[in-house]
């Protein structure tokens, strides 16, 4: 089963996310992506949030837990603080070599908090959880989020 690692990441009252034009179908989604072979997933969400930001993030921790079935898999979504970098995708990463094939867009954004129910975030199931959660505190053991798909 599919396995990744994502993150709320925090700075100001703006949150970290990944504006996304797949083939005309336009959307939001939390920084991360795959935990590879021998990687934990604090070690894959260091690289992605890397990869796909070029920033540094201190002080994760895990809050939710969510299962979205055998297609999307696992994913652990860590609560980070902004640390460093300028906001951009690393000219070495995945993303940044399929935005130059057009089509397929990757743009790291910061986001309002406020706006956050009217983010068109994916999967939509997460908006109002991470909204409550960003307003009323974060739970001290990761929440688990089953995904109906």
């Amino acid at each position: 089963m599919r396995k990744t690692a994502r993150a709320i990441l925090l700075k100001d009252d703006q949150i970290l996310l990944m504006d996304r034009n797949k083939f005309g179908i336009k959307y939001r989604a939390l920084v991360g992506g795959n935990i590879e072979l021998g990687e934990t997933p604090e070690q894959a969400l260091k690289r992605e949030v890397l990869e796909e930001s070029s920033l540094t993030f201190k002080n994760e921790r895990l809050v939710i837990i969510e299962d979205a079935g055998d297609i999307y898999g696992i994913q652990y979504i860590y609560l980070c603080e902004y640390a460093s970098g300028d906001l951009k995708l690393d000219l070495n990463s995945e993303e940044y070599k399929i935005n130059s094939m057009g089509k397929n867009l990757y743009r790291p954004i910061w986001f309002p908090i406020k706006d956050i129910l009217n983010s068109n975030i994916l999967p939509k199931e997460l908006v109002p959880l991470l909204s409550d959660f960003l307003k009323l505190g974060f739970p001290s053991q990761p929440y688990q989020l089953k995904i109906n798909n």
